[in-house]
């Protein structure tokens, strides 16, 4: 199955959702794939993450599209703490654009249920 152009999977709406959620709570505007994943399994009550694979096309994807923009961190913080570097995402003004227009159309596909209630 194709999407249109500029249509957003479901999980690269929750994506940029999640970094909206950052600049909104006033949290530092980038985060990092697994500090992402968690929060997305958070998001659903899930205990589950999502998998790496499939959480890092989809960062791909969006900063592809300039959805999303990245850097690496600087390796101090890293080798202070004895980790690699992370690569830390931040959503793009783009983004936040593509989450609203996401929002608008998911509004408009879902059903509608009219019912009359009858008096008995």
């Amino acid at each position: 199955m194709r999407r249109k152009p500029g249509q957003l999977l479901d999980l690269e709406a929750q994506i940029l959702a999640v970094a909206v959620d950052q600049l909104v709570a006033g949290d530092p505007p980038e985060i990092h794939g697994f500090a992402l994943a968690k929060r997305l399994a958070d998001r659903d009550d899930s205990k589950k993450l999502t998998a790496h694979g499939t959480l890092y096309k989809a960062l791909a994807r969006l900063e592809d599209a300039g959805l999303l923009s990245s850097r690496w961190e600087d390796h101090e913080p890293a080798e202070e703490a004895g980790r690699p570097r992370r690569r830390l995402y931040r959503v793009t003004s783009a983004g936040q654009a593509a989450l609203a227009v996401h929002g608008e159309a998911s509004v408009e596909r879902s059903p509608v249920i009219n019912r009359s209630i009858e008096p008995a």
